[in-house]
């Protein structure tokens, strides 16, 4: 295992929050964008290779793609720079992003819930990150803490999927649920392959997680398209946009041994700046979307055609 890589602890945040940030930016864009052709795509390719290749031709989809190859970019960049536990709760401002794009599409106010919901989303990710205190860990797990990391998301993901082909009035938040798994996984993944590559290309090609990230990436794609297509974003974007930060913070600190500062008072801290932040993006997110409603007003009972 490479030996434990302690980041300056004023440099290597700044770096990798800015690279975050930008990663939120694109990926909210890449939501909206993509949901647009998603939510149009037939149902019998649900949960199918076939509902990508219906995708590949819609402008719209391809521009979410864009958006998503350049938000992939600068989370690869970001974790090259610092640790899980800093840049994917920072991916969940990419909402704060939206929040003024969305009214200025929509050609509308942002409203004082609106304010009170993103104020929520800043102040638990800022109590979440002082308290805190991230460090890196290691740039690598062990092979047993990647074979017990495969089987703790691939599990419960694939249990999510099959609760959403039963229960299909969840199905848009189980499938998010499932892909924000999925995400976490990958985001674990992105660091390795970032480490690799920032020692050289030989050892990127040489190791193993670089083509499993390939696998994974599409397999968690297909599970948020998915769930795009199932009903209104609104349905789907809290979920994933809560999962994947969740579950990559308790990678980083399990799989990689990232720190956080063990005092009591601290704990407390960050759980509630946690629940803070969970509560803020479950208010805002349906707000940011509910413009698309009108357009798409039969997708909340896609199900049902």
């Amino acid at each position: 295992m490479t030996p434990p890589s302690r980041c300056r602890r004023y440099r290597c945040p700044v770096s990798a929050a800015v690279f975050s940030l930008v990663a939120a930016l694109l990926y909210a864009a890449a939501s909206v964008l993509q949901h647009r052709a998603a939510v149009e795509a037939p149902q019998e390719h649900s949960l199918r290779v076939h509902l990508l290749g219906h995708l590949a031709v819609q402008p719209w989809w391809l521009a979410g793609v864009a958006a998503d190859g350049g938000g992939f970019v600068a989370q690869f960049l970001a974790l090259g720079h610092g640790p899980l536990i800093v840049v994917q709760p920072l991916l969940v401002s990419g909402l704060l992003f939206a929040l003024p794009l969305g009214a200025v599409l929509s050609h509308r106010r942002i409203t004082v819930g609106e304010l009170w919901a993103a104020t929520a989303v800043v102040a638990g990710l800022a109590a979440l990150m002082i308290s805190a205190a991230p460090e890196a860990g290691h740039a690598n797990a062990s092979s047993t803490a990647w074979t017990w990391l495969l089987v703790a998301t691939l599990v419960p993901a694939a249990g999510f999927v099959v609760a959403a082909l039963r229960v299909r009035s969840a199905k848009p938040a189980l499938l998010a649920t499932a892909a924000g798994i999925v995400y976490g996984l990958t985001a674990a993944l992105t660091k390795v392959s970032a480490h690799q590559l920032g020692q050289s290309v030989h050892h990127l090609l040489v190791g193993w997680q670089v083509y499993v990230l390939v696998g994974v990436g599409v397999i968690g794609m297909i599970l948020t398209q998915s769930a795009f297509q199932a009903g209104p974003l609104k349905a789907s974007l809290p979920a994933l946009t809560v999962t994947d930060p969740i579950v990559s913070a308790l990678v980083g600190m399990t799989a990689f041994h990232e720190h956080v500062d063990q005092d009591p008072l601290r704990i407390a801290v960050e759980l509630i700046g946690a629940a803070l932040m969970i509560v803020g993006v479950v208010a805002l997110a349906p707000q940011i979307v509910e413009d698309e409603e009108p357009e798409h007003e039969r997708s909340a009972s896609v199900d049902d055609r």
